[in-house]
């Protein structure tokens, strides 16, 4: 009996034991560390080990770049040198074409040409050419015979010295040629044609002041019109054109010197 007693009093007493040997309460968070004054540990408040790191330097802001423009040129490339950019060259004149026709043979036809000229300072460069030409009353049938032509390609510089320059061009494109031929029943008929031409020549050009020359040009140009049985046949007729050349803003000097 005796026994059973200390049993039951150590199982009363062993849980009281326990709870006193961990006086803190769980919820309880330890208190904070006593730092010691800088007199005792011999240390410095800047020779702190604990510190936070300085935060990494920042980086350069370096300046935008310019946008590269398709009409403005960027300021740190060098400028385009004199008599090496593209002129635009328009030109007028008078225009005289010796046309075959079937029945009157050969006849002279005038009008008017307008030309524009890409020269970009070297050997090659390009023309678009146009022009008009008629002849009134042909074979005195009271009709008239008129070409209207189209044509564009590239032109090659063959010399060039001072205020004076000749070119060779070949151009491609169109021709309608318009009159009267003859018929089945001995007259005249009306009838136009519009076909593919080409043609090639040369030209000779002066300078005759900074923003004006004088050009003649020489081409043999392939058309098409009827023949006396009335069908559509090839031929090759003669150019001669006289005109005025205007350079927008081109000095003599710079043309003397590409």
């Amino acid at each position: 009996m005796r026994t059973v007693w200390k049993m039951a009093l150590s199982c009363l007493i062993w849980p009281i034991s326990v709870m006193a040997q961990d006086p803190s309460p769980p919820n309880q968070s330890d208190p904070p560390p006593v730092l010691s004054p800088p007199s005792e540990n011999n240390s410095t408040p800047g020779s702190n080990t604990t510190t936070d790191p300085s935060p990494a330097p920042a980086a350069p802001i370096l300046p935008a770049k310019p946008l590269k423009s398709f009409y403005f040129r960027p300021t740190n490339q060098p400028p385009v040198a004199p008599g090496y950019f593209t002129v635009l060259s328009p030109g007028t004149g008078c225009c005289v074409t010796s046309l075959f026709t079937p029945r009157a043979g050969r006849i002279s036809l005038c009008g008017f040409q307008f030309s524009l000229a890409a020269d970009g300072g070297k050997r090659i460069g390009a023309k678009l050419d146009l022009s008009y030409t008629v002849a009134p009353n042909v074979s005195n049938t009271g009709h008239r015979t008129d070409v209207f032509s189209y044509l564009m390609g590239p032109t090659i510089s063959l010399w060039r010295k001072n205020s004076l320059s000749t070119h060779a061009h070949i151009l491609l494109g169109g021709a309608k040629v318009s009159g009267p031929f003859p018929n089945a029943g001995g007259g005249f008929s009306t009838g136009s044609v519009h076909y593919p031409a080409w043609e090639f020549g040369g030209s000779v050009e002066y300078a005759i002041s900074p923003a004006f020359g004088f050009r003649v040009t020489i081409d043999s140009m392939h058309t098409h019109f009827f023949n006396l049985s009335g069908a559509v046949q090839g031929q090759n007729d003669i150019r001669v054109i006289n005109g005025i050349v205007f350079y927008p803003g081109e000095p003599i000097q710079s043309r003397g010197r590409r």
